[in-house]
């Protein structure tokens, strides 16, 4: 089946020549990559804080609860 529709399908011929090397994404395609490149460092970076900032609070929110059972203990002890 695959080969009559592969028979059935004309190779297109261009119709002027053109040369290779002039063929290139030009300007709009540079832009558009740096566009992307922009944005994933900039995502990159907000990743970066927020994961931080997480880590950050969970240290602290240890610390107080280290603090705190610290405390009770002590409450504990004096009673």
């Amino acid at each position: 089946m695959r080969h009559l529709f592969w028979a059935a399908t004309p190779t297109p011929t261009p119709t002027l020549p053109f040369d290779e090397n002039l063929v290139t994404p030009g300007v709009v395609g540079f832009v558009v990559t740096l566009g992307l490149i922009v944005v994933t460092i900039v995502l990159l970076v907000s990743m970066t804080r927020r994961i931080r900032r997480v880590n950050n609070r969970a240290d602290i929110a240890a610390r107080l609860d280290a603090e705190e059972a610290a405390a009770r203990e002590s409450d504990e002890d004096e009673r």
